[in-house]
């Protein structure tokens, strides 16, 4: 990759760890009523998947910045991006609802991205390759 296209790939990992990252920020600051939207979809256990999702997000949206496990984070994400997508926001006669399903969507596109062009060379997993 040429430097412009690292430093490309490195603001656009960022970008897209904002998302994450501000959603999982979310949660910690309002666990009741996160608690509480994912126990009104009918999901077991709401509380263990509160603390699933806040490990998601912030520990992905710290991986992406940091180009850490790419490949194996982009999966991980996406069928987290695509499970979001289908089971909170599924109600796409809602135009709130269906911008959030198309968002997921995307964000699912721009990890695939990633998943098969990889972090770039500002990133921990091209530094690990580089002393393999």
């Amino acid at each position: 990759m040429s430097k412009s296209a690292d430093n490309i790939a490195f603001i656009g990992r960022c970008l897209m760890a904002v998302l994450f990252l501000l959603s999982g920020f979310g949660k910690v600051v309002a666990p009741a009523a996160t608690i509480g939207w994912i126990a009104s979809t009918g999901l077991p256990l709401p509380s263990v998947g509160y603390a699933v999702a806040i490990i998601i997000e912030l520990g992905g949206g710290l991986m992406l910045i940091l180009g850490w496990r790419i490949p194996a984070l982009g999966v991980v994400l996406s069928v987290y991006a695509m499970a979001t997508a289908f089971i909170f926001h599924r109600n796409v006669a809602d135009q709130n609802q269906l911008f959030h399903f198309l968002k997921n969507i995307a964000v699912t596109g721009g990890l695939f991205q990633l998943m098969a062009f990889g972090a770039g060379n500002f990133s921990l997993d091209a530094r690990r390759a580089r002393n393999s």
